[in-house]
């Protein structure tokens, strides 16, 4: 996607061909900075961090952490070291492990002076794959709101629902929930997006919102409570969220908050829609509420604010009593009975075992 007149993507290899150069998303909307790792340790700690976050662009990153990490030291040992540490960093979304046991897999099936070169082009190509995966995301996910608008005459402007990040900064480029709107608004489809500003780290309003503004897409920022107001007095068309995990089954983990938008979609018949890539799917989990691993996050995220001040400096406030417990759990699933559809690389389908097996049938055999 472009900021200004430049086209990023939100990983790439760096001048010299080996370091490995991220959007620093700890800073946005206000700064766009740059930041370089260089080593395995660095690429853990810009996941653990969220200076990467999303699921597509974690598991991008922790590759080519691989590759930083063949870079070091390329022997088994050190090899098995950088998997597990990178494996640590985030709990919740399964891009992470389907990135690092495709990149192990590889590399210890040949010998150490062959897996340098291995590790930095399936790097490469995991990240160029998550790029074609999403514009194809963006192509079948464009049909709804087009479908939306026909519904409406063709004169309205379709109101698109989303919660958390699910753009361009959650992937390499283009995004799982945003590029369906950004396809869409690119063919000339009047949309409208309803962003959540998606607390405690507020990702909507810092992320989506900039990512939207950037592309001209039409928008307005919502507190997270208002989205059940807004349809039930019928100014959503449609919701459209990404996911970090999704079961066999289709029950969907996905920034806290999106299964209390789901229940309130399913009581006004408005509906839901999940966007997401082949690599978040996990094939082993059939119920998501009792399997998927819900990630507890610094209760600083909840308790304190970061932004910028009139007077242009950056601040960080306190929101609650000093000493205030506080519990931050980052994730919560929607069972598979509240989503419409899944909006996948292959198409959309029911979010069910028969619905996935439907895109992905040489799944059949090892499916939960």
């Amino acid at each position: 996607m472009k900021i200004g007149e430049t086209h990023y993507r939100t990983i790439w290899l760096g001048e010299d061909g080996w370091s490995v150069e991220v959007i620093d998303q700890t800073l946005l909307p206000h700064v766009f900075e740059i930041m370089r790792l260089t080593t395995v340790a660095a690429a853990a700690s810009a996941i653990s961090t969220m200076v990467v976050r999303g699921a597509p662009l974690i598991g991008a990153t922790a590759a080519y952490g691989m590759a930083l990490a063949a870079r070091e030291d390329a022997s088994d040992q050190a090899l098995e070291q950088a998997y597990a540490t990178l494996l640590a960093t985030r709990p919740t979304a399964v891009n992470l492990a389907w990135a690092l046991d495709d990149m192990r897999a590889r590399l210890l099936a040949v010998r150490p002076d062959q897996r340098l070169n291995l590790a930095y082009a399936r790097a490469a190509e995991v990240c160029d794959d998550d790029v074609a995966t999403c514009q194809a995301i963006g192509r079948h996910g464009s049909v709804l709101i087009r479908d939306a608008h026909e519904r409406k005459g063709g004169a309205d402007v379709v109101n698109v629902l989303t919660h958390c990040n699910a753009g361009w900064l959650a992937t390499v480029d283009w995004g799982t929930a945003l590029a369906p709107i950004y396809t869409a608004h690119d063919a000339g489809i009047p949309v409208h997006v309803w962003v959540d500003e998606t607390r405690p780290r507020n990702q909507g309003a810092a992320l989506t919102a900039y990512e939207l503004g950037s592309h001209g897409v039409p928008h307005t920022v919502i507190v997270d409570n208002a989205g059940g107001h807004l349809m039930q007095h019928g100014m959503v068309d449609l919701c459209i969220t990404g996911t970090d995990r999704t079961t066999a089954h289709g029950d969907v983990c996905n920034k806290i908050g999106t299964y209390l938008k789901a229940l309130a979609a399913h009581d006004n018949g408005v509906p839901f829609y999940v966007g997401l890539p082949h690599s978040t799917i996990d094939w082993t989990l059939g119920d998501g509420v009792a399997g998927i691993p819900i990630e507890q996050r610094d209760g600083a995220e909840v308790s304190h604010i970061h932004g910028i001040g009139e007077d242009g400096q950056a601040a960080t406030v306190r929101l609650v009593p000093a000493g205030a417990p506080v519990g931050n759990y980052a994730f919560d699933v929607t069972p598979a009975r509240l989503v419409t559809g899944l909006i996948t690389e292959r198409g959309v389908c029911p979010a069910s075992r028969e619905g996935l097996l439907g895109l992905y049938p040489e799944k059949a055999a090892n499916a939960a």
